[in-house]
């Protein structure tokens, strides 16, 4: 078993200050933690694997393809692989779990 405390993860990946913490990689997926403080700009491209992001903490906005939905605590979005997306309108800072399968290149 592999467990992991948030707050610990958050504490890593602002220490390393990048925006994202790779913390688990097995063969069919990665996990991350992503962080956007409010009014940040997204600089993602599509990726090669599906995603899944939980949204942990914060409100922002989500578009994937032509479609935009708003996303808040508890929020679960999914992003097919090569599909262009970016959070936007970041009003909270956000901090999201990130599920890439198969794993993050």
């Amino acid at each position: 078993m592999k467990a992991f405390r948030l707050d610990e993860l958050e504490a890593e990946r602002a220490a390393n200050e990048g925006a994202y913490l790779q913390f688990l990689r097995e063969r069919n997926m990665s996990v991350g933690l992503y962080a956007l403080d409010a009014g940040q700009l997204d600089p993602q491209q599509p990726h090669g694997q599906d995603e899944v992001y939980f949204v942990v903490s914060g409100r922002a906005a989500i578009t994937v393809g032509d479609e935009t939905t708003p996303v808040a605590r508890g929020s679960v979005v999914y992003v097919p692989a090569g599909v262009p997306h970016r959070f936007h309108h970041i009003t909270e800072d956000l901090r999201v779990m990130v599920v890439f399968s198969p794993p993050e290149a």
